[in-house]
């Protein structure tokens, strides 16, 4: 296989205006944005014929180029980053058979869980989409729930069957539990932020109109379970790692802690 990573970027995000260029501090007291640690995590995953940054925005575009990366212009009318992933890949031809949508928020994500994506889809050649689902700990899962006590739109959880293929993905925290009987371990997994696609099913995602379940969740990835293609989750391990996204400012702490634990 000859796997690409795309990370698409965009400056007008409503819940995080500009949230590409927004900077984080590092364990050295060096200050780097998060478009481009998302790039560098990129670019430690083994067996990836290319990375690019996907985006609409000169700003982004030239901070990306200023770091050395690869950058695909697209128009400003792909209303979320798999939307986005399919413009790139027709406007620049890109040769190759997966396309990994990294999102630029996600510059926890340690390369395995990548590698291990891309595993999953080579071993299966008639799984058209893919993402990797993390289980909680007790730390992430306080997150999840903290976040929506506090009415804040937090990470995503992900429900999926026996065969790996997702039922549904939530930004409630799912399944529920009761507060005063939290099992070990804790049946609720984190969606990570990463997407594989075959192009044929990525350029068809983008000829379909947006779902129902996707705008009010949201959520790209409904869009494939709203049309009848399956999605498999794929399972990773942690290893010791935290993980999370950058969804609203009030994430940098949090992300800029777990950098000093690495």
């Amino acid at each position: 296989m000859k796997p690409v990573i795309v990370i698409p970027a965009r400056y007008a995000s409503t819940r995080y205006p500009g949230k590409p260029l927004a900077e984080l501090t590092l364990p050295s007291g060096e200050r780097k944005s998060l478009i481009r640690l998302s790039w560098e995590a990129a670019t430690q995953v083994r067996g990836v014929s290319g990375v690019y940054v996907a985006t609409d925005d000169d700003r982004i575009a030239a901070h990306a180029r200023s770091f050395g990366a690869s950058v695909i212009m697209t128009s400003n009318a792909a209303r979320n980053g798999t939307e986005r992933c399919a413009e790139a890949l027709e406007n620049a031809g890109l040769d190759t058979d997966l396309v990994v949508n990294l999102q630029g928020d996600a510059p926890l994500t340690p390369p395995w869980f990548i590698e291990d994506l891309i595993a999953a889809m080579q071993a299966d050649p008639s799984a058209q989409v893919a993402t990797p689902v993390l289980r909680c700990d007790a730390q992430t899962y306080g997150h999840f729930t903290e976040d929506r006590k506090t009415g804040r739109v937090g990470g995503t959880t992900a429900v999926f069957a026996a065969n790996g293929h997702a039922l549904y993905f939530s930004k409630e925290v799912i399944p529920y539990i009761d507060p005063g009987k939290l099992p070990d371990p804790i049946p609720v997994f984190h969606h990570v932020g990463v997407y594989a696609y075959r192009p044929a099913a990525l350029m068809a995602y983008g000829q379909w109109p947006e779902g129902t379940l996707e705008r009010l969740e949201g959520l790209e990835q409904l869009r494939f379970l709203e049309h009848g293609v399956p999605v498999a989750c794929v399972t990773v391990e942690g290893r010791g790692r935290v993980f999370w996204e950058l969804n609203n400012p009030h994430d940098i702490p949090r992300i800029e802690s777990a950098l000093r634990g690495l």
